[in-house]
């Protein structure tokens, strides 16, 4: 049985069904706001062709992907970047309890995607009080469709997300599905007594929650979660193959180092503080290749400017007391990488938890444990 019913069923026993939200999970149907065509699980899926398999993806805790490369027509072989899904009801859920959700309120959701988020926010609220904005005019366009046919009337506009939408303010919930890496003001002035819930981060760790509280024009709160969520178009860096971001390799620079390049590798904490450094390279473990299923515990930590500018890998081998580090550009990106990672283990290698974020009209700054406070 693939109803949904059965999602409720499958998110209730994991215990990720928000007080107040039973109703809405039960009640709205996603399979109206999906393509016959659909990418879960590593699998795409053709309703037509397996009706019975495309219904019990739909209505699992998985995240759908339903666009890649912006919907254009890309060549054989082209790195397929994934740019507009159905995300996991999970961490849907997780967002919405984070948002705070109260009847009578109104919603500003940023980020239209398929419509089904905008249509649990409707089935909960009504539809006249909540907007969606998302800057693809064919997603925005698709995301009406798909809501007018599951009974729902949200105002649906194609828009850029960072200015908000300020001809519907003021609003009391404004919450984005997209990561981005900083809190634009507009949405300060535009839900001046609410609140505000968006995935937050740079290239490094974007992973997680910025949930902020809004009063006298001015955001704070702090981070919570680990998030995945696809990046804002707007400014958006390359993505690609690892190969894509390598050159000059003849000319790189090797140096030693007694830091594991796999010291601070899973670590959420670690990831976070260094990420502040550098929100615009981003790093990918690859394990050796022995021709088993085991690596012998041998990897390389590659470090990737957004700018495809400059690259560094450090080489792990198990044992050893140094590790051979190669660079290449404008920036030593490992050198980067470390000092930050030195300075957070000098401040005490604080938690994520006891960091913070503000948002004025001068800008963002994050913090750690009291707004104003020193940061790593």
């Amino acid at each position: 049985m693939s109803t949904p019913a059965r999602l409720l069923e499958i998110l209730a026993a994991q215990g990720a069904v928000p007080a107040g939200w039973e109703d809405t999970v039960g009640a709205v149907r996603r399979e109206l706001f999906l393509p016959d065509t659909i990418e879960a699980g590593g699998s795409v899926i053709s309703r037509a062709e397996n009706p019975e398999q495309w219904l019990a993806a739909v209505y699992d805790d998985l995240q759908i992907i339903t666009q890649v490369n912006d919907g254009f027509e890309t060549p054989e072989g082209t790195y397929q970047l994934p740019t507009s899904s159905s995300s996991m009801p999970s961490i849907m859920l997780e967002m919405l309890e984070l948002l705070e959700v109260r009847e009578g309120q109104r919603v500003l959701e940023l980020g239209a995607a398929t419509g089904y988020n905008a249509a649990w926010l409707a089935h909960r609220l009504g539809s006249d009080r909540v907007t969606s904005v998302d800057l693809d005019p064919v997603l925005a366009r698709q995301a009406a469709k798909n809501l007018d046919a599951a009974g729902f009337h949200p105002q649906v506009v194609c828009g850029l997300g960072e200015y908000g939408r300020p001809d519907g303010a003021p609003y009391d919930r404004i919450v984005a599905t997209y990561t981005v890496p900083e809190i634009p003001y507009a949405w300060v002035e535009q839900a001046p007594a609410g609140r505000i819930v968006a995935p937050w981060g740079g290239s490094f760790f974007p992973y997680s929650f910025a949930v902020l509280d809004v009063a006298d024009g001015e955001a704070h709160g702090r981070f919570t979660g680990y998030p995945a969520f696809m990046r804002t178009r707007r400014n958006r860096p390359q993505r690609g193959y690892l190969a894509d971001f390598l050159h000059h390799r003849e000319e790189a620079v090797e140096s030693r180092t007694d830091l594991s390049p796999l010291t601070f590798d899973g670590d959420p904490d670690a990831l976070f503080f260094i990420g502040l450094d550098l929100p615009d390279a981003w790093h990918l473990r690859v394990d050796a290749d022995t021709g088993s299923n085991d690596s012998g515990g041998e990897a390389t930590f590659w470090i990737l400017a957004d700018d495809r500018r400059s690259w560094a890998a450090a080489d792990h081998v198990p044992g050893a007391e140094e590790y051979v580090v190669t660079q290449y550009g404008p920036r030593f990106l490992w050198d980067e990488v470390e000092r930050s990672y030195r300075r957070w283990e000098e401040h005490g290698r604080p938690e994520r938890d006891r960091a913070g974020l503000s948002v004025t009209r001068s800008g963002e700054r994050v913090w750690l444990d009291t707004p104003g406070s020193f940061v790593p």
